[in-house]
């Protein structure tokens, strides 16, 4: 591995980086096997066999960066993605320590400038979307990838607020997760209020607030403007993840998940998005084209119901592949984003095993700009 290069003193923005779109052309996508069996108490077994089909579609279009623990993981990924029909040479085995596989806000997040003509990687300081305990390994994956590709290393920080100052402390390490944001690549980004705003739940930056919390996301994401919908679908664990909610397919164009029975939990917060979405320009100003997107009806394992929704697809350099959930629902979908993507097949994939996880395909991906 080369020497970790780290930029404490400039930030991205200052130096010409943003963050590109995800439709832009991939070098590759990151993934972490699948190991924790606690995501998925019950359903664990098929899991590897639902990333070996996401690999086999992805991996026909740009190399996959996959995350093991050891060799003998590496040599079960190895057995599994060969009886999906994988080209293995097309797999890059990264070895590091991880607590999950939800790769989207735990790897890399990759910010490009074009003069001179590179990319590096932001380190937001993942905490386990300040719920969980086990996330100290995964926080360690941008160190990692940032070595292992020779790239610059930004770790964000964050004016420490008065109010909680400590002697000699400033700054302080900032944290959101990829799946928290979502970009046109040309300097506006959504999130949701309910994630990165809420003061008292799940509170990721606690004592910043949205002015604070903007003007970090401009300077180490290079956007411009910033726009904030309500609130994420009934059994997000990550307390409103914007890419289950609402996602850009082109830089003027995105789409937006609307639940249209009255009687469903998500009726309410999801009306509220809408409610939201006319007040949204972007960077120059004028108003972004906003096609609904179905919801499938509510899906339960267990008694509990799971965050199920066609918003959490992947562009990747092949195609764009989106979760499905056997529902009358997901035609429509695929439907809706087969006419959107003209560019790429659209591609469905069975995800009702893997939501048990609380996430779906886009939470496990990150892409690697070229």
């Amino acid at each position: 591995m080369s020497p970790l290069k780290t930029s404490q003193t400039e930030t991205p923005a200052g130096l010409g980086f943003a963050m590109p779109a995800e439709w832009e052309p991939h070098a590759a996508t990151w993934l972490s096997w699948p190991h924790n069996t606690g995501d998925w108490p019950g359903k664990f077994a098929v899991i590897p066999w639902i990333y070996g089909e996401m690999i086999r579609k992805i991996s026909a279009g740009e190399n996959i960066r996959l995350i093991v623990r050891h060799k003998k993981e590496e040599q079960f990924a190895r057995h599994v993605l060969q009886q999906a029909g994988v080209n293995l040479r097309k797999i890059k085995f990264v070895m590091h320590p991880t607590n999950r596989g939800w790769t989207r806000d735990t790897g890399p997040i990759f910010v490009r400038r074009p003069a001179p003509r590179e990319t590096a990687i932001v380190h937001f300081h993942f905490n386990g979307w300040a719920k969980y305990d086990n996330w100290r390994k995964d926080t360690k994956i941008p160190e990692t990838a940032a070595q292992l590709l020779g790239k610059t290393l930004f770790p964000a920080q964050s004016p420490v607020p008065a109010s909680s100052r400590k002697p000699h402390s400033a700054i302080r390490n900032f944290t959101i997760e990829g799946g928290g944001i979502e970009v046109n690549g040309r300097g506006t980004l959504l999130s949701t209020k309910e994630c990165y705003l809420h003061p008292k739940i799940q509170v990721r930056n606690p004592g910043l607030g949205k002015n604070e919390i903007e003007t970090t996301l401009k300077n180490y994401l290079g956007v411009k403007n910033i726009f904030w919908l309500a609130k994420g679908p009934k059994g997000d664990d990550t307390h409103g993840h914007i890419d289950d909610i609402c996602r850009f397919v082109n830089p003027t164009t995105l789409v937006l998940v609307r639940e249209k029975n009255s009687r469903d939990h998500n009726f309410r917060p999801l009306a509220e998005n809408w409610e939201r979405i006319p007040d949204l320009r972007l960077e120059d100003g004028t108003k972004p084209q906003v096609v609904e997107l179905p919801m499938p009806a509510p899906l339960y394992f267990d008694g509990v119901r799971l965050p199920a929704s066609y918003a959490n697809f992947y562009i990747c350099n092949a195609c764009v592949i989106v979760p499905t959930f056997n529902d009358p629902n997901d035609r429509f979908a695929l439907g809706i984003l087969g006419e959107l993507f003209s560019d790429r097949p659209v591609v469905g994939i069975h995800a009702v095993d893997l939501v048990w996880g609380f996430g779906s395909l886009h939470c496990l991906t990150q892409q690697q700009p070229e």
